[in-house]
C-alpha cells in the first residue's frame, strides 16, 4: 500500500497530478488538466500512479480521464508529511508548504479535505447573464414502520427531520453530534434518502459534516452510521451559525 513515505519516489509531475485531482475533487480529462495546470497525465507518470493504486484512469475514449482513488485521496491529504522530491526544486517545496498550512487550517476548523474541495452546483455552473432559477427539490422515498406504503418525502422534508434531530441531541448550536445518534432518531427514514439529505446539507453555510480523525475511537456503530462524502466516511454533524 502506498503511503506518504513513498512521496520522495514520485516525480514532481506525479505529485502535481495528485494535488490538482484533489483540489478539483472530480474526474479530469487530459484536456482539462492542460487548461487548468499546464500539463497532462500520460506515459510513465500515468502508469505509475495507476499501478500504485492512487489514480483511476478511464482509457475507453480520448481524451483519457483521471480521478483519485480512495487510496489516492489518503496519500494526497498527507503529502505534506513527507519530504518533497529533490528534483522538484523550489516550486515543489513551496507547494508542500501550502499543503502543510492548508492541512493545519482544515484541522483547526474540523473540515475534511473532501468536504472543503467538494464541487457544488454553484461552483460548477457556468456564468450566465440570465437570473438562475432554483430547480425543484428532488423527491426521495422514506420508509415507515407501518404496514402502509410509504408516501414520497421531499429532500427538504428529510433535511428538516435531520435538523430537528440535531436540535434534540446537540448541547448547543454548533456542537458536534454523532451521525449514529442522528440515525437512531430517524429510524423510520430510508437510509438512501437520509444519506442524500446529509450530502446535500454539506453545501449549507451552517452545516459541517466531518470524519473522526482518531479512527481507533470509532465503534462499529459509528462506522455503520457513517455517510460517504468526497471519498471519505464522515461520522459527525454540527449545525450552527454560518
Amino acid at each position: 500500500m502506498t503511503s506518504p513515505a513513498d512521496v520522495p519516489h514520485l516525480t514532481p509531475n506525479q505529485i502535481n497530478a495528485l494535488v490538482v485531482l484533489m483540489v478539483e475533487a472530480r474526474r479530469l480529462t487530459n484536456v482539462e488538466l492542460k487548461e487548468l495546470a499546464g500539463f497532462t497525465l500520460t506515459g510513465k507518470d500515468n502508469t505509475k500512479l495507476v499501478d500504485l493504486g492512487l489514480v483511476d484512469t478511464d482509457r475507453t475514449h480520448r481524451p483519457f480521464a483521471h480521478e483519485l482513488t480512495e487510496q489516492g485521496w489518503r496519500v494526497a491529504r498527507q503529502l505534506h508529511t513527507a519530504a518533497p522530491p529533490k528534483q522538484g526544486g523550489s516550486t515543489t517545496r513551496s507547494l508542500f508548504v501550502v499543503l502543510s498550512n492548508l492541512h493545519r487550517s482544515l484541522d483547526r476548523l474540523r473540515v475534511s479535505h473532501g468536504d472543503f474541495f467538494k464541487q457544488t452546483a454553484a461552483t460548477a455552473a457556468p456564468a450566465t447573464s440570465e437570473p438562475r432559477q432554483e430547480a425543484p427539490a428532488p423527491t426521495v422515498t422514506a420508509t415507515t414502520t407501518t404496514a402502509a406504503a410509504a408516501a414520497p418525502v421531499s429532500a427538504a422534508e428529510v433535511e428538516a427531520l435531520v435538523r430537528s434531530a440535531y436540535r434534540d441531541l446537540a448541547t448547543a448550536p454548533g456542537a458536534w453530534v454523532g451521525l449514529a445518534d442522528v440515525r437512531d432518531r430517524l429510524t423510520d427514514t430510508d437510509r438512501a434518502a437520509l444519506d442524500a439529505a446529509l450530502r446535500a446539507m454539506v453545501g449549507r453555510e451552517d452545516v459541517r459534516i466531518i470524519p473522526v480523525a482518531n479512527t481507533k475511537s470509532l465503534t462499529a456503530r459509528d462506522r455503520a452510521a457513517a455517510v460517504r462524502i468526497g471519498n471519505e466516511d464522515n461520522h459527525a454533524l454540527a449545525i450552527g451559525p454560518a
